[in-house]
C-alpha cells in the first residue's frame, strides 16, 4: 500500500528519524517537518515550532497534492531543564510553543486530511509526563499536557474515524554517542510507533508505556523511598 501517507514532525534525527524510516520501511510516503533538514535529503519545508502560524502553514505546504493523510506522529521536542527559580520565561515559553502549541495547531491544520484518510494521530509523550523531576519543570508539565491532548482527541475524533496514541517511552538513545544498555534504542521505539499504526481498524491503543529492559540499581530502595517522594 504505496500510496499511504505519513507526517512526522522532528524527524530528521533520533527517535523522530527512526520512526520515519520504520514507517518507510512499512510502505508509507512519509512527509517531514523539521525545523532544519534531514541529513539524508533536503526537506522542502522547514519550519520555527515556536511559532504557531508558521506550523500551520508549513504543515499544508508539507501536504501539498495531497487530499488525505493516513498518519501523523507528532515527535518533535526541545528539552530545556532548570529549576524553576533560575529558569529563564524565554525557556518556558519555547517549551510550551513546540511541546504543546505546536501539537494543537499542526492537528487542527491536518484533522480534515486524518477524517478523509480515517487516520491514526501517534503523539510522543513521555515517562516525564506521569514521573516528574527537579529541574524537569517545562519539559515534565508540556509533556503532562499532552495526556489531556491525547484523550480528548480520543473522544473527539473516533466518532470522525481518527485515531489516537500517546507513546510514552522512558530513556531513550537518542544521540549517536550514548552506548547506554539500560536505555532503549531509537528503532525499538519506532517498532513500537509502527505496531500503534498497525492495530487493527476496530481497535485503538490509547496510550502506550515502554520502558527500558535493563535497569541499575535504584540509589534508594524499599521503605525508605517514601522519604524522597
Amino acid at each position: 500500500m504505496a500510496d499511504r501517507l505519513a507526517l512526522v514532525t522532528g524527524a530528521n534525527r533520533g527517535t523522530g528519524r527512526a520512526v520515519r524510516n520504520r514507517l518507510i520501511a512499512d510502505g508509507f510516503t512519509v512527509r517531514c517537518l523539521n525545523r532544519t533538514s534531514c541529513a539524508d535529503h533536503v526537506d522542502p519545508v522547514l519550519v520555527d515550532l515556536r511559532d504557531g502560524d508558521t506550523v500551520q502553514r508549513g504543515a499544508l505546504a508539507a501536504l501539498d497534492g495531497a487530499d488525505r493523510l493516513d498518519v501523523l506522529v507528532l515527535n518533535a521536542v526541545t528539552r530545556g531543564f532548570g529549576r524553576l527559580a533560575e529558569l529563564s520565561p524565554a525557556a518556558w515559553d519555547e517549551a510550551v510553543a513546540v511541546n504543546l502549541t505546536s501539537v494543537f495547531r499542526l492537528t487542527q491544520a491536518v484533522l480534515p486530511m486524518l477524517r478523509t484518510a480515517g487516520g491514526h494521530i501517534v503523539i510522543m509523550g513521555s515517562h516525564a509526563g506521569v514521573r516528574p523531576f527537579e529541574e524537569g519543570l517545562v519539559y515534565c508539565a508540556t509533556k503532562a499536557a499532552l495526556r489531556s491532548v491525547a484523550e480528548i482527541l480520543l473522544m473527539e475524533e473516533r466518532q470522525h474515524g481518527v485515531r489516537t496514541t500517546l507513546v510514552n517511552p522512558g530513556a531513550i538513545r537518542n544521540f549517536p554517542d550514548d552506548f547506554a544498555t539500560t536505555k532503549m534504542s531509537v528503532d525499538s521505539v519506532a517498532s513500537v510507533v509502527s505496531w500503534a499504526v498497525a492495530t487493527p481498524p476496530d481497535t485503538v491503543l490509547g496510550e502506550i508505556e515502554l520502558r527500558p529492559a535493563l535497569l541499575d540499581p535504584p540509589p534508594v530502595t524499599g521503605l525508605d523511598r517514601l522519604q524522597y517522594v
